[in-house]
């Protein structure tokens, strides 16, 4: 709080001073500025200064998840692709219509970076010029795909208790193999620089409180 202080003063007026001088120096800079949290419940929740949220959203604009945005996903992931085959040095052209229909159908929890993740754990195991994508856990989860809610579309209804059960219990498998495929991704980092709750999307005590209930454990180095 005290820092964003300092930053309102600098763009209120133009003017600084560097650590241990006592001159005053002016600035002309344009600030844009780029956040993952809602910054609106951060002022909220007393995280964040309301005077330095006003004075910084003079133009917002804001990037729906990437569940809302099913067309940007072929081009993300080819995108990713280009990335990787340049990266490792690879010639892999092209998904398959299938493999991106089930990428376009998964509601990405874990939003681009998932995504990203994804094709690049697709282009280390690949042989040849396909894509090579284990779509299994998108299309075993029925309630990870789309269309989902913020889209309007109603839940399906379970036609039994057994029905319902079953499918909870495929999607917990699903839930944990993924959790797993992005702790070891991130070398079981649950904080810190680029750790794993971070990209899942989750806090840190949600991503330990799944850990706990899907029994999942780091292994013994």
């Amino acid at each position: 709080m005290e820092l964003q202080a300092k930053l309102l003063h600098v763009l209120q007026t133009g003017e600084f001073e560097r650590l241990g001088s006592s001159k005053t120096l002016q600035c002309d800079v344009r600030v844009i500025a780029a956040t993952n949290p809602n910054l609106k419940e951060s002022v909220e929740g007393g995280r964040f200064r309301s005077d330095l949220y006003y004075r910084l959203a003079v133009f917002p604009i804001e990037v729906p998840p990437l569940r809302r945005r099913r067309n940007d996903i072929p081009l993300l992931a080819m995108y990713f692709l280009a990335k990787q085959n340049s990266k490792h040095g690879e010639s892999i052209e092209a998904i398959s219509k299938s493999d991106m229909e089930a990428l376009q159908e998964y509601r990405w929890p874990g939003n681009v970076r998932e995504l990203e993740n994804v094709i690049e754990r697709a282009a280390i195991i690949s042989t040849g010029t396909m894509l090579q994508i284990d779509t299994a856990a998108f299309r075993e989860a029925p309630g990870l795909l789309a269309p989902d809610s913020e889209q309007g579309a109603e839940p399906g209804i379970a036609t039994s208790a057994r029905t319902e059960s079953l499918r909870a219990a495929r999607l917990q498998d699903v839930e944990r193999a993924h959790i797993l495929a992005v702790l070891e991704s991130c070398g079981w980092k649950v904080k810190g620089h680029s750790n794993a709750a971070e990209q899942l999307g989750l806090k840190e005590s949600t991503l330990r409180a799944r850990m706990k209930k899907l029994g999942i454990k780091r292994p013994n180095p």
